[in-house]
């Protein structure tokens, strides 16, 4: 029987719950030593509910969803007490076999990065076909079948086509609603969704929430909702559970917690977002970077002689103006041209047009004469794990530039320099003989903008530098980055998706799509009176998700 075909389970919220955690505590063992990473928490969900898990990195979140489908790395992981109930049975005491029979069938989820989710080296269609064939007798023809209808349930288009695709030729919202129709090509009862969208664009985001919405509805899932944005919490989930440390802290009908929150932590994280007003610019202040009609443009090229039949303009045509004491906030989707846009202009690739900072014409200098002008022109990257070296102390990494670009700088002199830019992004200086990895995030992140402002620049581009933290961290990195940009009459280049992020910190806005400047202007008038369909569809997306418009952007 094609099960597609069935009718959607009811919604059922009667008292008995589908899901019931009680008293569930995991420890992580290293050596002869061990951590409580979850401490006793409880909490039920009830058919057709959503409950959302809420807390920032490391409080749990995920650990707790993993348990759920004994996915931890036993015997490194261990449950010191609780028990996991799903329909009266508990997962934690049954044997392997029953668990598999769960996993991916009753129980599925979907993980926070699609990319590392999906297997590279198989299509779409082998890998949503396997979670069939695992938990159905079914034929190769009819779980073509059944494939295709769920690719079109989740809004790919031309399923068809995409069949013998790979996960690396999908767009990040193609390939996490491939991921979508593999959670529910068994029509589960229960969906774990564990951050499904914080590596997307807003538009995107909108669009998978939607979607997700729908879904739940249609097919009568219950679903656990893991994520550390509370935007998303207040329009997608039923009840909220607040998570710190291990320890639910907080828990009841989602309008309650958002109305009314009793916890600190709660409070602390409905304040986490970023707010406040850019630093102010004086109309007269001196001009630091200049772009006249930037085009970057890459060669397609076919056949045996390899001959260019086309481009790919991700950059056509741009012109700006950024002064000292300015932010610049360039937004748009992935793949709109905003990065290749900040590396035209720190001249890290080619590109055609004009490029002045301070008047000199980067356009006509080459690599060698670019060199004395790069610790003027610093680069903050968006993942400062991957873009800090794991070999080098921070000490290192910081003082790296000062070696390259102040060669007369004692070893005494260069160590109170990195000492003092520490300490100036909020660090303890002391710390600078650690490595990368015993930081937080947060932590990272003041690394790198330590490792740019130590050189004492003047243009700083600044490539999606909050994406990769929670919120309340981001809250923090944005207060920094206005404090110094305050303090040392900075010109930021700031790059995001984030649009809440960018009206906390830019002066003006350009808003690119497919490499075109779509509107460009004052800030303010940007996000009150947008003037394009593109431009109202992002701030839509971003500020009021229940009214973004997919139709206007979409996969």
């Amino acid at each position: 029987m094609n099960r597609m075909a069935q009718p959607a389970k009811a919604a059922d919220n009667t008292s008995e719950p589908l899901l019931s955690v009680r008293d569930l505590s995991v420890a992580f063992h290293q050596g002869g030593d061990s951590q409580m990473a979850v401490d006793r928490i409880s909490f039920d969900i009830k058919r057709g509910e959503t409950v959302a898990l809420v807390g920032e990195s490391g409080s749990g979140k995920s650990v707790s969803a993993l348990s759920v489908l004994k996915l931890l790395p036993y015997p490194a992981a261990s449950h010191p007490s609780g028990k996991i109930l799903f329909k009266g049975e508990d997962l934690l005491s049954a044997p392997e076999a029953a668990i598999r029979d769960v996993r991916g069938n009753a129980i599925t989820m979907i993980f926070q990065e699609p990319m590392t989710s999906l297997n590279p080296l198989q299509t779409v269609e082998k890998q949503i076909s396997e979670i069939l064939h695992l938990h159905q007798p079914i034929s190769a023809d009819e779980a073509r079948k059944q494939v295709l209808e769920l690719l079109d349930q989740v809004g790919i288009r031309d399923p068809r086509q995409r069949l013998n695709s790979y996960p690396h030729q999908l767009s990040g919202g193609q390939r996490q609603r491939v991921m979508i129709a593999m959670a529910l090509a068994n029509r589960p009862e229960l969906l774990i969704a564990d951050e499904p969208t914080t590596a997307l664009d807003v538009t995107v985001q909108a669009q998978i929430l939607e979607l997700l919405r729908d879904l739940k509805t249609s097919h009568g899932m219950a679903m656990l909702f893991i994520t550390h944005d509370l935007g998303i919490v207040r329009k997608f989930a039923d009840r909220v559970c607040v998570m710190t440390k291990g320890e639910i802290v907080e828990s009841g009908p989602t309008s309650e917690i958002f109305a009314n929150p009793q916890h600190a932590y709660t409070k602390h994280l409905l304040a986490a977002e970023p707010k406040g007003e850019p630093p102010y610019r004086a109309e007269n202040a001196p001009q630091v970077m200049r772009a006249d009609d930037i085009k970057v443009w890459f060669p397609v090229k076919q056949g045996f002689l390899r001959r260019t039949v086309d481009h790919i303009k991700a950059v056509d045509g741009l012109s700006l103006t950024l002064k000292a004491g300015q932010t610049l906030g360039v937004v748009g989707e992935s793949g709109s041209g905003k990065t290749t846009l900040g590396l035209a202009l720190m001249r890290l690739i080619r590109s055609e047009g004009q490029i002045f900072f301070e008047d000199k014409p980067l356009h006509e200098l080459s690599f060698k004469q670019m060199k004395p002008l790069r610790s003027a022109m610093q680069v903050v990257f968006q993942d400062p794990f991957g873009s800090l070296s794991p070999r080098m102390s921070i000490a290192d990494i910081v003082g790296e530039g000062l070696a390259i670009h102040a060669k007369g700088l004692s070893a005494k002199e260069r160590d109170r320099q990195v000492a003092n830019a520490l300490e100036e992004v909020g660090l303890d200086a002391a710390t600078r003989w650690r490595y990368p990895h015993e930081f937080s995030g947060g932590q990272r992140q003041r690394i790198a903008i330590a490792r740019a402002m130590v050189l004492k620049p003047r243009f700083v581009m600044l490539d999606e530098p909050t994406s990769a933290l929670d919120m309340s961290v981001q809250a923090q990195v944005v207060d920094l980055l206005r404090d110094l940009q305050a303090r040392h009459d900075l010109a930021y280049l700031f790059i995001s998706h984030d649009l809440k992020v960018v009206r906390a910190l830019a002066n003006d806005v350009i808003v690119m799509r497919a490499g075109k400047v779509v509107e460009q202007g004052i800030a303010d008038q940007i996000f009150d009176q947008p003037k394009t369909d593109y431009t109202k569809a992002l701030m839509a997306a971003a500020f009021n998700l229940e009214t973004a418009d997919s139709g206007v952007v979409s996969e």
